[in-house]
């Protein structure tokens, strides 16, 4: 990407999107096109054609999305699935109509199977039942992924998507009605510490997840998007650290890090979600891309400007 060209990120203000923007800028890009939900809703064809033939950005970077926990994923399944395939089948159609030239899709791991082998190989897509959980949004995130194959082989567009592995960072959803589980603990870790009560948590702490930092993401489809064809990544690339950890030990070190001595109990009634969701990270690591930010420090990053910021 020319340090001059016109490059429009979708969901800037979220946690991936703000990542992005701040990474560009960064490397001395100049020429970012944002819109707010406010002035710009995905969900609504004409007004998202009508940008992309007003601004004509060369790059798109699709980071915008509903997104939220196991409760609100798995009581809202209708409105999951609506918002997230209109706002993908929206842009990247008008991506194609508008010739944009290249075009950065993010999905989530979400879309493996529930009991796919472990770690999650691109070529596992498709090969068993998904989490039921979070199925609606697993679902909208693959048609995704197939239409920028297809739009690709059908009208020579080059539109990557990526997978990211649990995300965590600044700018993230610490609302505990809605959000993942990483900003939710630290926050009931956090308030807990304040007020000397118990930490409740969901589950009984056994699953295993892997954590990237949102701007690792942001460096790694920043990198892709200089270095990488679609006819290059297939259908997507994972993204993620290659390493999880149990949810349990996740609390027990953000405990040691928020500065918590209290207790913790699990609420087994509440459910766990996949059982594991490893990712492997082989096909990005051939590209000569690794993960920069241990989990210690991206927590500590994290809790310092949860502390300034709310």
């Amino acid at each position: 990407m020319n340090k001059d060209a016109k490059i429009y990120v979708a969901g800037h203000r979220g946690m991936v999107g703000s990542a992005i923007i701040r990474l560009l800028e960064d490397k001395g890009y100049t020429n970012i096109v944002t819109r707010t939900h406010k002035e710009l809703d995905l969900t609504r064809q004409a007004d998202v054609e009508e940008f992309f033939d007003l601004e004509k950005p060369a790059y798109v970077f699709l980071a915008a999305a509903k997104v939220g926990g196991i409760m609100a994923n798995s009581t809202s399944k209708a409105l999951f699935f609506y918002d997230n395939a209109m706002i993908a089948l929206n842009v990247i159609h008008a991506a194609y109509r508008s010739g944009v030239k290249k075009l950065m899709n993010l999905g989530s791991s979400c879309i493996f199977p529930r009991l796919a082998p472990q770690p999650l190989k691109e070529e596992y897509l498709l090969t068993g039942p998904l989490e039921e959980t979070n199925d609606a949004y697993a679902v909208a995130k693959i048609s995704a992924i197939k239409m920028c194959r297809y739009y690709n082989e059908q009208y020579g567009t080059n539109f990557l998507s990526v997978m990211p592995t649990n995300l965590y960072g600044k700018n993230d959803n610490f609302d505990l009605e809605t959000s993942h589980v990483f900003p939710a603990m630290l926050r009931k870790i956090h308030e807990a510490k304040q007020t000397g009560g118990p930490v409740q948590l969901w589950g009984d702490g056994s699953p295993l997840r892997e954590f990237l930092y949102a701007d690792d993401l942001a460096d790694a489809v920043v990198f892709l998007m200089d270095n990488a064809d679609w006819q290059d990544t297939g259908d997507f690339v994972n993204v993620g650290t290659g390493k999880d950890i149990s949810i349990k030990d996740l609390a027990h070190l953000m405990a040691d890090i928020i500065g918590y001595k209290g207790s913790f109990s699990w609420d087994t009634t509440k459910p766990n979600g996949t059982p594991r969701k490893l990712l492997d990270v082989s096909r990005l690591s051939a590209f000569g891309w690794t993960a920069k930010t241990p989990l210690k420090e991206g927590i500590e990053k994290t809790y310092r400007w949860y502390r300034e910021n709310l």
